[in-house]
């Protein structure tokens, strides 16, 4: 029982943590004073454009889109509910999925960014901050690798999960970069925006609905 209320606290300090990070990161691009870290990163990422590297960020951007985010949460829905037959967890992946999403759209109509205008490869509308793509990416890959864990035995099977939801998260957040549609801060911000929900998601998984050994 102590050992549980340890994890539980450790899981509501890295989510105050989180959460303080991001409220720097959006009183700084409020105050617009990161426009030095935003150039700087995407002069190095937009320096690398080259016509096949385009169309492999347009590939990563779409894996990030709200189809396919849209489409990899129905499958995993099934799977936990019709397979794992794990009720309690969906509403673990509800929560987090579903209220990241929640929170980006407050978060941006909050903030009203608007979007990079120079050079941008890909057309979109709507506002900047954070990135709807990364905070998505984050939470979806985010929770089902905690979800999925421990259903996959082999250790080489989980260190893959873990190798492949970084990659996609980062690389889906780095295209929207390269595309000129989001500001190094948005995606950062992204990341922090969900890592924050992530975690108290978790908490309230764990300590309300996780069915007990």
């Amino acid at each position: 029982m102590r050992a549980n209320q340890g994890r539980l606290n450790k899981l509501l300090v890295m989510s105050l943590v989180l959460g303080v990070l991001f409220v720097i990161m959006m009183v700084l691009v409020g105050a617009d004073r990161i426009a030095w870290f935003d150039q700087s990163i995407i002069d190095a990422v937009q320096g690398m454009e080259n016509e096949g590297l385009t169309r492999i960020m347009k590939g990563f951007t779409f894996l990030g889109s709200s189809l396919v985010a849209t489409l990899l949460s129905v499958i995993a829905f099934l799977f936990l509910w019709l397979v794992l037959r794990h009720r309690k967890e969906l509403l673990m992946f509800l929560l987090s999925v579903g209220g990241s999403e929640i929170w980006n759209i407050i978060i941006k109509n909050w903030m009203q960014r608007q979007r990079p205008t120079t050079h941008r490869l890909i057309e979109i509308s709507g506002f900047s901050f954070p990135s709807g793509h990364s905070m998505a990416a984050f939470a979806l890959y985010g929770t089902l690798t905690y979800l999925l864990w421990r259903h996959i035995p082999a250790l080489a099977g989980r260190i893959a999960m873990i190798v492949i939801g970084v990659a996609l998260t980062l690389l889906i957040g780095i295209s929207r970069i390269y595309l000129g549609v989001h500001y190094p801060s948005d995606v950062f911000g992204g990341y922090l925006a969900s890592a924050t929900w992530l975690m108290l998601s978790i908490y309230i998984f764990e300590k309300y609905w996780k069915p007990r050994p």
